[in-house]
């Protein structure tokens, strides 16, 4: 991700170390010094890497009512058996394995309900393609629940995203307003280059950049950054990096308190009125300037800095001028922004 590739390494041990040290290893699961499937099973195995702000996986599982189920009778083997293969499991509530490993098998992928990176990306989740994942999805449900029980949730979660999506939507308008109408404090131009060595506006990313405004040419790409952007970016970036993903994977898990207090929905109505606010303060501060003849050149501490001058942007402007990350990686299928093929948008 753009907010890890750009900092300096000390910046993003949580990052790398799950990301480059653990991911898709038979370790990472089954334990390096044990190696025991009867460890593997526990729900626990995933909470190391799969919980935290941008991926609240573990949080919405252990807080809804599967994950109290599980914590409160783990201890009982009558209730969870662990030396049962998966295939056989017959638990009293869901681990993490049983739904998305469901009889043992390792992709874990296989039991999403629609490819929407975290929940953050917008799809239609009714879409044919989608409905075979949906079909699977639901029929994990009705191992312990009616298919009406898991049709009827799946809804929920529908509605939910769709409803997300909508306060995201009017975040990012006001924000991009700002950029389109040249009143940003600061704009993409006056900021340090970011992670490609670009000044693109971080919110418009992969296909999605289609204006000039928003600074970068045709086919180059902005990407979601934490650091050095305007606070309403920062907002913007947190209401569907964190709070749309928590509204996501707490309907997903049985979490519906998560989805709506735990800075779910409630969080990004609170930021939605923040950027409005932000906004509307802007604009009405470039109006008093242009009424006293007032033109303001942004701060220099927005160009350069002793850790600004670490980053991935600063380092290709100085080593490698007129470049861009793309010129250095002619195919870097690991850089792709795009997500998904159109036709599963």
């Amino acid at each position: 991700c753009a907010w890890s590739i750009e900092r300096p390494p000390g910046d993003t041990a949580g990052c790398t170390f799950c990301h480059t040290s653990s991911e898709e290893r038979c370790s990472t699961c089954h334990q390096r010094h044990q190696f025991d499937p009867k460890v593997a099973r526990h729900a626990e195995q995933c909470k190391t890497c799969h919980w935290g702000k941008d991926h609240r996986d573990w949080e919405a599982y252990d807080i809804g009512l599967h994950g109290v189920v599980y914590q409160v009778n783990k201890w009982d083997p009558k209730q969870f058996d662990w030396t049962k293969k998966l295939a056989d499991a017959d638990y009293v509530g869901p681990t993490c394995q049983y739904c998305h490993m469901r009889g043992g098998h390792h992709n874990v992928q296989r039991f999403g309900t629609v490819y929407t990176s975290m929940g953050m990306s917008m799809a239609d989740r009714g879409a044919p393609i989608w409905k075979e994942k949906r079909d699977r999805w639901a029929s994990v449900c009705d191992d312990c629940h009616s298919p009406r029980f898991a049709r009827e949730n799946l809804q929920a979660l529908d509605e939910a995203v769709k409803d997300a999506g909508l306060k995201y939507r009017e975040t990012f308008q006001v924000a991009a307003d700002l950029v389109k109408d040249g009143v940003a404090d600061p704009m993409p131009k006056d900021l340090a280059p970011d992670w490609s060595g670009q000044h693109v506006w971080s919110l418009k990313i992969g296909a999605y950049h289609d204006d000039p405004a928003f600074g970068g040419k045709a086919g180059e790409s902005g990407e979601f950054r934490m650091s050095n952007c305007t606070d309403i970016e920062r907002l913007c970036f947190e209401s569907v990096g964190y709070f749309q993903t928590y509204i996501y994977k707490g309907m997903a898990h049985g979490s519906w308190n998560d989805a709506t207090y735990s800075d779910g929905s409630f969080g990004m109505d609170r930021w939605l009125v923040n950027v409005k606010q932000d906004a509307s303060q802007a604009r009405r501060l470039i109006a008093l300037e242009k009424k006293v003849g007032m033109t303001w050149v942004p701060e220099n501490f927005w160009k350069t800095g002793e850790w600004l001058d670490q980053l991935t942007g600063a380092y290709i402007v100085k080593n490698h001028p007129g470049k861009t990350i793309f010129d250095l990686c002619p195919d870097p299928g690991w850089l792709d922004t795009h997500h998904a093929p159109a036709e599963e948008v």
